[in-house]
């Protein structure tokens, strides 16, 4: 299978603070309730096609990459951490609001972007009508059963990020590689494809492809992940949210799958999650995630 993306019906640049900028991609039904979706750490918004193509028939879609990712022109400085993050999703959504006018509006966040979305939701404001996050990565306070595993896991990330390959002569060269890895062996068909080519751009000498979000980039947000003492209640975010984790039942599980089942318990959270998925379970069971975003949007009046 090889997927083939629609057009955008409208595209717009978000300048950031400091020069970078960010592309905004409309999809959809304009005149439907409005989606901001987004990706994890080092992957692209592209790559999750096959979950957010199901929601276009009755929704208004933006679909965008957080800075140093996709389809942006990675910068310098990269600027690369959560509080720079967090501000750049507060500039994104008040120049939506100034472009595209005031309606009701969801988000929804895997990873990295639904920590930030967690951070932002807390520290700036609430902005949302509803949130959809899954699996975020949050790490639970020192002292806390859970607090181990997940420092354990965040290193070993960090270090595999620091060694990964950047350079590629051919974007088939990244897919083998995701087709020959565990890790992905669940992504649907075509997945492996379309993601190397969401995560790779033209290299500026021409030659040859390079990861868009540097392997350093995508280093320090792992490794920033133990000092962001972010551990919510569902009642800070201000907002109503689901949090959909990957199944933790699953043999050999990384330590996020158990840390959102116990955030969703401890914090009161509106929590489910998909069986016989790993951390990218919305490119692995697409839709299953679609049937439970649905759902809770339909709980809040949204669909």
């Amino acid at each position: 299978m090889h997927f083939d993306l629609p057009a955008p019906t409208m595209t717009f640049d978000v300048a950031l603070e400091d020069g970078a900028r960010i592309r905004v991609r409309r999809h959809g039904r304009a005149n439907g309730v409005r989606l901001l979706f987004t990706h994890g750490n080092g992957f692209a918004a592209d790559a999750y096609f096959p979950y957010w193509h199901r929601l276009l028939p009755k929704f208004d879609v933006l679909v965008f990459d957080f800075r140093n990712h996709g389809q942006n022109v990675p910068v310098e400085p990269s600027n690369h951490n959560y509080a720079q993050l967090t501000r750049d999703l507060e500039r994104l959504l008040q120049e939506v609001k100034s472009r595209l006018g005031e309606k009701p509006t969801a988000g929804i966040f895997h990873s990295m972007s639904a920590r930030t979305a967690m951070k932002h939701a807390v520290e700036i404001g609430a902005r949302w009508d509803a949130l959809v996050l899954f699996d975020p990565p949050d790490v639970p306070p020192p002292g806390h059963p859970l607090h181990a595993a997940m420092e354990l896991f965040e290193n070993r990330l960090t270090a595999w990020a620091l060694k990964r390959r950047r350079r590629f002569a051919a974007i088939e060269d990244l897919a083998e590689e995701y087709r020959q890895s565990r890790v992905t062996a669940r992504w649907v068909a075509g997945e492996h494809d379309l993601m190397a080519r969401s995560v790779l751009r033209k290299s500026p000498d021409g030659e040859d492809y390079v990861l868009v979000c540097a392997p350093e980039n995508e280093a320090a947000i792992y490794a920033e992940a133990m000092t962001l003492n972010l551990w919510p209640r569902a009642s800070e975010l201000g907002v109503p949210v689901m949090l959909v984790g990957y199944d933790p039942n699953m043999k050999e599980a990384p330590a996020t799958g158990a840390a959102n089942r116990a955030l969703g318990i401890e914090g009161g959270y509106d929590y489910s999650f998909v069986e016989n998925t790993g951390h990218l379970l919305q490119i692995e069971r697409p839709q299953e995630c679609v049937r439970l975003t649905l759902e809770f949007l339909a709980r809040c009046g949204l669909a």
